[in-house]
């Protein structure tokens, strides 16, 4: 159900971006405001766009999101401080803690939140070795190696 809340999110958020550029583009009469000038094959072109949205849509967040390993030797306990801090520094708010240990962080800015449509969620659980690191991939890139220095640079 997440992955299609997230693909319906994407869809629209595209939609919404490209409308804006096409309105600008015909404020500035750069393109017509008639949509069977603007585009070939008018509004069968529309649906057509519209359509490759809707797949890239389907299709993003098979890559946008996923889970990272952090090696940490010992006990995880021993390193929510350090977990905490690292978020901080990162500009991620504690959110709260779930049964097993596993930390839920989010962003502090509404702004950010609102760009990457509320889909900002970080949750670091403890596993056997270390950690796991799930969340969009962008993000959780950066903080598996900031994690990963802050861990070794402790040792």
């Amino acid at each position: 159900m997440r992955y299609i809340i997230r693909a319906v999110k994407y869809f629209v958020q595209i939609s919404i971006t490209m409308t804006i550029i096409l309105v600008i583009l015909m404020a500035l009469n750069l393109v017509s405001w008639d949509v069977n000038v603007a585009f070939n094959n008018g509004w069968r072109s529309v649906a057509l766009i519209a359509g490759m949205f809707a797949v890239v849509s389907a299709i993003y967040p098979i890559f946008g999101y996923g889970k990272r390993q952090v090696v940490a030797a010992g006990d995880p306990a021993q390193y929510k401080e350090d977990i905490k801090a690292a978020m901080d520094a990162r500009d991620y708010k504690f959110v709260r803690e779930e049964e097993g240990g596993a930390m839920v962080f989010q962003l502090r800015s509404p702004f950010a939140r609102m760009f990457r449509l509320w889909e900002d969620k970080v949750t670091i659980e403890p596993v056997l070795g270390g950690f796991t690191v799930e969340g969009l991939s962008r993000d959780i890139a950066r903080i598996a190696s900031s994690l990963t220095y802050k861990f070794r640079s402790n040792e």
